[in-house]
């Protein structure tokens, strides 16, 4: 309502927001039409959310990257020439890279491997926490952001997950983000989360937790859904229907309480 009675231009949201701006009925009854540009932060966002938001609103959606020890951000994607999905081009002064978690090398454009950002704006540490600060600074002063990214060949960086959330199942990693991002393109299903299931034999295998509305699909219909979009090593093995995805006020997956709730 404050949007359409002030004619406001711009939104800066989280991913559950956004959520709502694509999916929710009441947005229909609210004139909106004055919007030029959604920002989208604080957690990833897929590009089908993200282009559904963008053709519910007829408005540009864009995204941007940043954390307290950047202060606050080394991602921007310009109006001028916004690009589905992505987290957008570093901003100026800044430099980045993507290295593979397990050797430490550094990987070309279009390959998976964790987010490494150095920059004025970098932290000089955390105070009086060194084992931390070692942990997550280089010698030479790269920031090691534990998020999972892709930097394609124009530059454009997209966030996959955060590196301690990849689900390992069977010698494969698997990004919760990317199954989570799959299953809210269901018209049913308003809200998802994914975790990883201990399991003997794979280690770990994908489970999902969702919100849906009526008349809701049985969970062999949501995995079938799955099955026909994504890999085979990214199938889920499990769905649980619940009332609401625990998130924190920034709009972030509570998966420990997920996991508790197992």
């Amino acid at each position: 309502r404050i949007c359409q009675d002030h004619r406001a231009r711009r939104m800066w949201i989280v991913p559950p927001v956004a959520l709502a701006l694509a999916k929710h009925p009441l947005v229909d009854a609210y004139d909106l039409s004055a919007l030029e540009q959604v920002f989208s932060g604080a957690a990833p966002m897929g590009s089908a959310l993200s282009d559904a938001v963008a053709s519910r609103l007829n408005c540009a959606m864009l995204q941007g990257f940043g954390m307290t020890e950047l202060a606050p951000v080394s991602h921007i994607t310009p109006l001028s020439t916004p690009r589905s999905g992505a987290s957008g081009l570093a901003i100026p002064n800044t430099r980045c890279r993507i290295v593979s978690p397990e050797t430490g090398a550094d990987l070309p454009p279009g390959e998976e491997g964790e987010l490494w950002i150095k920059g004025p704006q970098v932290m000089i540490g955390y105070l009086n926490n060194e084992k931390s600060t070692k942990e997550t600074l280089t010698s030479d002063g790269w920031l090691k952001t534990g998020d999972v990214a892709v930097i394609d060949a124009d530059g454009y960086m997209f966030i996959v997950d955060r590196l301690k959330e990849l689900i390992k199942y069977k010698g494969f990693q698997v990004a919760p983000a990317e199954l989570e991002a799959t299953l809210v393109t269901h018209p049913q299903i308003q809200d998802a989360a994914v975790i990883g299931l201990p399991d003997e034999e794979a280690g770990e295998v994908p489970v999902a937790f969702v919100v849906c509305q009526d008349p809701a699909p049985s969970p062999e219909d949501i995995q079938s859904y799955v099955g026909s979009k994504l890999s085979h090593y990214k199938q889920l093995h499990r769905v649980t229907f619940v009332e609401a995805i625990p998130k924190s006020p920034s709009g972030k997956i509570l998966r420990r309480l997920l996991r508790d709730s197992l």
